[in-house]
């Protein structure tokens, strides 16, 4: 049995469990997206359409998904982050001067808003998660 101050964050498998589990989940609602391939919390997010991708599935009457460009950086997060704070309720924790500015996204920032976006997501009951 796990022992110290937190045992259940030990035997739950801890942060690197949630974050791979977060990954999937994003795997999972992106799939079949053109110029998506979900593969880590970084480069994978680089042109926005991961972001645009992963709200197309939840809100598929907010945009019209086929007529982005990847090209359009700039243009794909503010989209996605439109989206997100209209129809989720997202608090807008990245800029789009930021996302823009990097040739690769920070991870740790994209973990956090992709975390935020799917806690939003659970609270409009539109993500259903499996019940202790």
């Amino acid at each position: 049995a796990a022992k110290g101050p937190a045992p259940h964050l030990r035997r739950s498998g801890g942060a690197a469990t949630v974050k791979a589990m977060l990954l999937e989940w994003c795997r999972a609602r992106t799939r079949g997206y053109e110029h998506v391939d979900v593969q880590n919390f970084s480069g994978s997010w680089g042109s926005g359409l991961a972001f645009c991708a992963l709200l197309h599935s939840f809100f598929p009457d907010a945009f019209d998904f086929a007529s982005l460009e990847p090209s359009a950086r700039r243009e794909n997060f503010a989209l996605a982050f439109a989206t997100a704070e209209e129809r989720a309720g997202c608090a807008p924790l990245l800029e789009v001067e930021d996302m823009v500015r990097l040739p690769v996204p920070d991870a740790k920032c994209v973990y956090t808003y992709v975390q935020e976006l799917y806690r939003c997501l659970v609270a409009k009951g539109l993500v259903k998660t499996k019940k202790r």
